[in-house]
């Protein structure tokens, strides 16, 4: 509790979390959501197009993770401001274990899946079961993080 208690008090989150200023929390807050949104939504794009829904060549999906970097980046900083503001409450909260396990479970599954999107031979390349299974790991755990940071709001006073 001493970390937590020492990254509460630092005059970075106490700013964040006090000042009546739109660009503490609020904003902090909107470009969170903001950055969730592009990369929830660029994962799910490619991962529905590993399981077969449209037939938009695969090559043309590179795109996704020079939008996902920028978003996974907005949202580290982001994520770690609004962690440092209330510490002590959200480095104790199941839900937001849960979320961050979560994350980190959906963004290792962008990784395997890199190797056929920006494979020289992506639009001939046939579609396996790995990457199927890991499109749908994907949606299950970017849909769980989603759930559990929701949950956070609920189950922590504060």
């Amino acid at each position: 509790m001493g970390l937590l208690n020492w990254l509460e008090a630092l005059p970075l989150s106490v700013w964040v979390h006090e000042s009546p200023s739109i660009w503490a929390q609020p904003t902090v807050l909107t470009l969170h959501t903001m950055g969730m949104g592009v990369l929830v939504g660029a994962c799910w794009i490619l991962d529905l197009r590993l399981l077969g829904i449209g037939r938009i060549p695969l090559s043309h999906f590179r795109w996704v993770y020079r939008a996902v970097a920028v978003a996974l980046l907005v949202n580290v900083v982001t994520g770690v401001l609004l962690f440092m503001a209330r510490a002590s409450l959200w480095g104790t909260a199941f839900p937001f274990l849960i979320k961050i396990l979560l994350v980190i479970a959906s963004a290792a599954t962008l990784l395997p899946l890199r190797s056929y999107v920006l494979a020289k031979d992506a639009d001939q390349r046939a579609i396996d079961s790995r990457a199927r299974m890991l499109a749908i790991a994907s949606i299950l755990a970017w849909t769980g993080a989603i759930t559990a940071g929701r949950l956070l709001a609920y189950t922590v006073a504060g």
